[in-house]
C-alpha cells in the first residue's frame, strides 16, 4: 500500500468522523466508541491489505494467545507500512516471522531464581 492510497484512507475516515460529529447531539460516550470502533476498522483494513492471508492468520493467532504483543506487531506492521519500507507489497508470512524474531530478541526476559538456604534450614518438615 502506497503513501498516496493510506493518505486517502486517512482523509476519508476523517471527513467521515468529522461528518458523524456535525450531523447530531449525540452522546459523548457513544461518539467516543464509536471513534474507537472506527479507528479499529480502519487498522484491520490497512493490515487486511498490507499482509497475505496466512501472515494475517499468524498475526491472529498471535494477538489470541498475547494480545499485548499482537498489538505491538501490528504497530510495527502500520508504521512500516507509513514509511513505505515493504515497498507497496504485501508482507509475507517469512517476513513476519522475521519481524517476529526481532521483536523477541528485543523483548526477551530472563529469569533468575534466588534460592533462600536460611529459610529452607529452618524447615521443620524433616520431623
Amino acid at each position: 500500500m502506497t503513501d498516496s492510497e493510506l493518505d486517502a484512507l486517512r482523509a476519508k475516515r476523517l471527513a467521515e468522523l468529522q461528518q458523524q460529529q456535525g450531523g447530531g447531539n449525540q452522546n459523548d460516550r457513544n461518539t467516543g466508541e464509536e471513534q474507537r470502533q472506527q479507528q479499529e476498522d480502519m487498522r484491520n483494513t490497512m493490515l487486511s491489505s498490507l499482509l497475505t492471508q496466512e501472515a494475517r492468520a499468524r498475526l491472529n493467532t498471535i494477538a489470541l494467545t498475547k494480545p499485548e504483543k499482537g498489538r505491538m506487531i501490528e504497530d510495527i506492521l502500520i508504521q512500516n507500512a507509513r514509511r513505505g519500507a515493504f515497498g507497496g507489497g504485501k508482507v509475507s508470512e517469512e517476513q513476519l516471522k522475521g519481524l517476529l524474531e526481532q521483536v523477541s530478541k528485543v523483548t526477551e526476559k530472563t529469569t533468575k531464581v534466588n534460592f533462600d538456604r536460611r529459610r529452607a534450614a529452618l524447615d521443620s518438615d524433616s520431623d
